[in-house]
C-alpha cells in the first residue's frame, strides 16, 4: 500500500475517539486548544442522537484494510431565505499535516458536493481564519471559492444566549 492511499466515509459511533482526537489536533493547529470542549458524550449526542451535525472521516489505507483516521470534515445544514433552499455549512475541515498535499482536502470537498446536491443545497459556506493563508490559497486556487468580505461574523457564547432571555421589547 502506498503512503498516499486513503478513503473517506461517514463517521460511525465507534469513530468518536478519533473525532475527538482530530478536533483537538485542529484546535492546536488553530492555536486554541484551551477552547476545545468537545467530549465523546457531546459528539455522540449531536452526531448520532439529535443529528444536528454530520461528519466525514478520512482514513489511511483502504475500506477493506483501514488505517488511522487522518482527516475530518464536520458539517451541518442551514437555510437561505434568499434562495429558498438549504445550504451546507462546513464547520471544520482538518487533515493531519503529514497527510496534506495528497488530495484529501479535494476529496472531502468532492464528497461534500455529493451530499450538498443530494440535499438540494444552493451553496456551501465555511469560514477560515485570516492568518491561515495555506488554506485560503487552497480554497481560492484549487476550489475557485470566493471570500465573502462583505459579511462580518457574529457570535454569542452560552452566557450571551442566556442573557437574551432577559431582553425586553417595546410594546405598542
Amino acid at each position: 500500500m502506498s503512503d498516499s492511499a486513503y478513503f473517506i466515509r461517514p463517521v460511525q459511533p465507534q469513530d468518536v475517539p478519533a473525532v475527538i482526537q482530530l478536533i483537538y489536533e485542529l484546535a492546536v493547529y488553530e492555536k486554541a486548544p484551551h477552547l476545545a470542549k468537545a467530549t465523546p458524550e457531546l459528539i455522540t449526542k449531536h452526531l448520532f442522537e439529535t443529528h444536528v451535525a454530520n461528519a466525514l472521516l478520512a482514513f489511511s489505507g483502504s475500506a477493506e484494510a483501514p488505517g488511522e483516521a487522518i482527516g475530518l470534515a464536520l458539517y451541518f445544514f442551514n437555510f437561505s431565505t434568499w434562495t429558498g433552499r438549504p445550504g451546507l455549512y462546513l464547520e471544520d475541515l482538518y487533515v493531519k499535516p503529514e497527510h496534506r498535499s495528497k488530495g484529501i482536502g479535494k476529496a472531502f470537498f468532492k464528497e461534500l458536493a455529493v451530499v450538498a446536491q443530494e440535499k438540494d443545497c444552493a451553496r456551501m459556506d465555511w469560514s477560515v481564519l485570516k492568518w491561515n493563508q495555506p488554506s485560503i490559497d487552497f480554497y481560492e486556487q484549487s476550489l475557485n471559492a470566493k471570500a465573502q468580505d462583505e459579511w462580518v461574523g457574529m457570535r454569542l457564547e452560552e452566557d450571551g444566549i442566556e442573557n437574551l432571555k432577559s431582553l425586553t421589547s417595546k410594546k405598542a
